[in-house]
């Protein structure tokens, strides 16, 4: 069973893909993901300037999933160029994710990374617990979407995804204007919330930030709709990201639309070599189902 996946022009071993946010702050931990079987990467999204990020804790894992508020510490565009050199090396795409609050704050780190190996970039326009990044007039704003968008690929040599969030009223609306803006595909979606896990002994929220986004198993369900709604509203592929970590999982990202599969929570739940479990179970279910490639069933709950 092949798994090979042709993502805007861009060749994937397979579907899966590292997410930002996860392992993915220097050139060796990319390395180690892709020799555990991810088809491409995503590097911990980068801002102009260095951020510290939230204070801790940042991460915590609850009973069905994970929240986080780390505040996008990131050593900044000086810093990636330092150490995401010769990407080629890596033999699989690697992709940078890139933040800003205005236009112009996504199109100088877009053009500073310019010279280095990136295969795509994917900028997220939306963020639950860092107010000021991604869309300032909403993140249900196909207006501010547009712009963004449009100044990124003006910018970018290279592919853009759009990375969306789940809290977006009309997901669809927003995913028409990033592709009116030139987008060539969008990551559906970003973590969910802001939520909130209250220490009862200490009577305090147990998060740094008080506040965070949800990821992991219970946001499946969302994400999985809202790739549905975005494969429905346009023509551009998507990257299904949210509560990933079985075989299963992701043929069901598939089935309601997706392209390919991002994956990050689930490196928590199953280890680095998620991406080769959950290919070889993509693999195994496909064949004692009687279907001869992904593409026979992208989509598919839509007919």
């Amino acid at each position: 069973m092949n798994l090979e996946t042709n993502l805007c022009g861009i060749k994937l071993k397979n579907p899966t893909i590292l997410a930002s946010g996860i392992l993915g702050v220097s050139k060796s931990l990319l390395k180690n993901v892709i020799e555990n079987g991810a088809g491409a990467v995503t590097i911990k999204s980068i801002s102009y300037e260095p951020r510290d990020g939230h204070k801790n804790p940042t991460i915590l894992e609850f009973d069905s999933g994970m929240i986080n508020a780390v505040g996008y510490s990131n050593p900044g565009l000086h810093g990636a160029l330092d150490e995401f050199t010769d990407l080629k090396d890596l033999n699989a795409p690697v992709f940078a994710s890139v933040i800003g609050k205005e236009p112009e704050d996504f199109t100088k780190v877009i053009e500073g990374l310019g010279n280095l190996d990136f295969s795509a970039i994917e900028i997220p326009l939306s963020c639950p617990h860092t107010p000021g990044f991604g869309t300032l007039a909403g993140q249900d704003s196909p207006e501010k979407t547009l712009e963004i968008t449009k100044a990124v690929v003006k910018a970018a040599k290279v592919p853009v995804f759009v990375k969306l969030s789940p809290n977006t009223k009309n997901i669809g609306e927003v995913a028409m204007a990033a592709e009116k803006g030139g987008a060539s595909g969008i990551t559906a979606v970003n973590t969910l919330g802001p939520g909130m896990i209250i220490n009862i002994e200490a009577a305090k929220p147990v998060m740094g930030f008080k506040i965070g986004g949800l990821s992991g198993p219970a946001i499946k369900p969302i994400a999985v709709r809202c790739v549905y709604d975005v494969y429905g509203s346009v023509k551009i592929p998507i990257i299904g990201v949210g509560g990933i970590t079985t075989g299963k999982d992701a043929i069901e990202m598939v089935m309601a639309g997706a392209t390919a599969i991002g994956i990050g929570s689930g490196v928590n739940y199953r280890g680095n070599d998620v991406f080769t479990k959950i290919c070889n179970e993509m693999k195994d279910w496909i064949e004692k189902n009687n279907y001869n490639s992904l593409e026979e069933i992208r989509g598919i709950v839509h007919e």
